[in-house]
């Protein structure tokens, strides 16, 4: 094993992980994480409509996208998915914050969304599922499937603030 496959494993690995460890929060409640339910309401409150569906793609880019990053498996599918993730979770939650962690900033999940572009710049590595099946993908194909990613993640700020709000039900008297 090269270097540069030692690098990448571990990078993908790390990342790959961090990133499902915060789907399965979300996803199973695991590690003091809100749950499924908890991150539905966690979404309303961020005025994501419908909550439960982007609750739902969220869950799912992270959880399913980290693993499959992990596991070096549909790399450009996993990149994208993460990449988009990133943009919502970067513009909508932590941008007002300022950049460092420690004040919620950007900090953190631009690192990881880094990680995820420098993934589909260089591809998996060859220790990942994609080299073991022989999955193959062009730079061209990952730099369109990573910018699907971007819009992605712009159209998922854009189109829940679109969707008109429910009126309140009347309150007896």
């Amino acid at each position: 094993m090269s270097a540069t496959s030692l690098g990448l494993l571990v990078v993908r690995v790390v990342a790959g992980v961090v990133f499902a460890g915060h789907g399965a929060q979300k996803a199973f409640g695991w590690w003091s994480g809100p749950g499924f339910a908890g991150w539905r309401g966690a979404m309303e409150r961020m005025n994501m409509r419908p909550a439960s569906f982007w609750a739902a793609v969220s869950t799912a880019a992270e959880l399913g996208g980290g693993i499959l990053l992990a596991l070096g498996l549909l790399t450009p599918v996993a990149t994208a998915a993460l990449v988009g993730q990133t943009v919502v979770i970067v513009f909508l939650v932590h941008l007002p914050k300022g950049f460092w962690n420690a004040k919620g900033g950007i900090e953190y999940p631009l690192t990881l969304g880094a990680i995820a572009l420098a993934v589909t710049a260089t591809g998996p590595g060859s220790v990942s599922l994609d080299a073991a099946l022989r999955l193959s993908y062009p730079p061209e194909v990952r730099l369109v499937v990573f910018v699907l990613g971007v819009i992605g993640g712009l159209v998922a700020l854009a189109i829940p603030r679109m969707a008109p709000q429910q009126a309140a039900a009347p309150q007896p008297r």
